[in-house]
């Protein structure tokens, strides 16, 4: 399992954070955080009185922290760390000023996820806003919902002909994506420098118009040929994917050069939109998004 560390920055305080490469996510070391929201001198003492008073949290502590190797003064040493979905719940159980600012965005971000399932057209209106706020192009948004709507329709496609598990629908999109790029969705995503971004986010045009031709093909596909069951999709989407295999072929031909482009969004974005790369230390306000929690 690929690991590596990092220190984040929450108001000029360290935050060490371990990057596993296999899940795909941060973890945080729990002392550390509970030290930043507290200003307690012996954190490890508040978070065994902060079990004491909520006993549900004590209940599944097993469940919210995982040790992890992590470097201190006196060598490295297992550390109680935890996920994003972890952290947020530790913070629930701290009567901390500092923590309240995590307390409400919390909240008004489910109160939006909720709105959002009550009418799916406000999500598909949320992404355009904050794509154009990062400083997306608008021909490239439009491309960017259009592969959404045409993922929708291959993944409602794939559920019909009885592929349900999330693993098998990973499976079949490594295939897609492999067949017209050479890469699987991990392979693709090391070869833009990703971590926890999303790949389709850091696509060119060219990229996610050869894509949504490899996906929607593998739609038409399957509601052609009606296959039952993981084991006859995964032939389908091979041949969906070497559909847009064989333009991407024919587009390099005339070009003289590959379109897979190991540019990530951050690369081509205007300077003022781009984030600081999860490398290096980061400073921030009292923001969720940008203490990396």
């Amino acid at each position: 399992m690929t690991k590596k560390e990092s220190i984040q920055l929450f108001e000029e305080k360290k935050v060490r954070t371990v990057w596993d490469d296999e899940q795909e996510m941060w973890y945080f070391c729990v002392v550390d955080v509970v030290e930043v929201l507290t200003d307690s001198k012996n954190p490890k003492d508040y978070i065994k009185k902060m079990k004491q008073r909520d006993p549900v949290l004590a209940k599944g502590w097993g469940q919210i922290v995982t040790p992890l190797s992590i470097q201190t003064a006196g060598g490295r040493q297992k550390m109680n760390c935890s996920n994003t979905e972890g952290v947020f719940r530790i913070i629930q159980s701290i009567p901390s000023p500092k923590a309240e600012p995590f307390k409400q965005w919390m909240a008004q971000v489910a109160s939006q996820r909720l709105d959002q399932m009550q009418d799916p057209e406000k999500s598909i209106d949320q992404a355009v806003t904050d794509y154009k706020r990062l400083g997306y192009s608008d021909a490239w948004i439009n491309q960017r919902i259009k592969s959404i709507e045409v993922r929708k329709e291959l993944t409602d496609e794939w559920n019909r002909t009885g592929v349900k598990d999330a693993s098998e629908y990973a499976s079949l999109t490594d295939i897609i994506t492999r067949e017209w790029s050479g890469f699987t969705t991990k392979q693709y995503k090391h070869f833009k420098g990703l971590k926890k971004e999303n790949l389709r986010d850091n696509m060119t045009n060219l990229e996610i118009a050869l894509n949504i031709l490899a996906e929607a093909s593998a739609t038409e596909l399957s509601r052609k040929r009606d296959p039952q069951g993981f084991n006859a999709q995964t032939q389908v989407a091979k041949d969906g994917g070497s559909v847009a295999k064989a333009a991407r072929n024919q587009l390099e031909s005339k070009l003289g050069h590959s379109v897979i482009s190991s540019q990530k969004a951050s690369d081509y974005l205007l300077p003022e939109s781009s984030d600081e790369t999860e490398d290096k230390d980061i400073t921030t306000n009292p923001s969720p998004t940008k203490a990396g929690l």
